[in-house]
């Protein structure tokens, strides 16, 4: 597949779309000094080409009452019960991040909880997926960095 190149005026759209994904490409092109049409081909290639795809919604999880963040990592029987694991994980709705992992873990999930108690509860339910062997918690503290905007300008500047 072909790299697909942008411009100097691909960057600000990204750049302002990055900020806030709900920005009118009417808002885009008058800082841009450009066409609202422009704004919107430039961003259907880009979608085209697989460089964007979708938009996402950022919620306040501690305005909502599931401050509670924990990592679970997940020991198997056999790693051919990755796949069946991971299935069933996913039917777990506070498991809200899950990565197959080299070392110590052969899973490790991010957990939102409103608390203690139904972190206990979440925990259990992966602890009792067929081919877990055990489970390992780490309680965050604090999620101090938390910022996907940082690394999607690095790597639109790179591109």
């Amino acid at each position: 597949m072909a790299k697909f190149k942008l411009d100097d005026t691909d960057h600000q759209i990204l750049d302002m779309l990055i900020e806030n994904t709900r920005t009118p490409f009417t808002d885009i092109a008058k800082k841009l000094q450009i066409s609202a049409g422009t704004v919107h081909v430039r961003v259907r290639k880009m979608e085209e080409a697989g460089i964007i795809t979708g938009s996402s919604l950022t919620l306040d999880y501690k305005k909502l009452g599931y401050s509670f963040i924990a990592y679970v990592g997940v020991f198997l029987n056999k790693t051919s019960q990755t796949q069946f694991v991971l299935e069933r994980i996913n039917d777990i709705p506070y498991v809200t991040v899950a990565h197959v992992t080299t070392g110590k873990f052969n899973i490790f999930c991010k957990i939102r909880a409103k608390d203690t108690s139904h972190a206990k509860d979440i925990i259990y339910q992966i602890d009792d997926i067929e081919g877990v062997t055990r489970t390992e918690t780490m309680i965050s503290l604090e999620e101090s960095i938390n910022d996907k905007k940082r690394l999607m300008h690095s790597v639109f500047k790179n591109i």
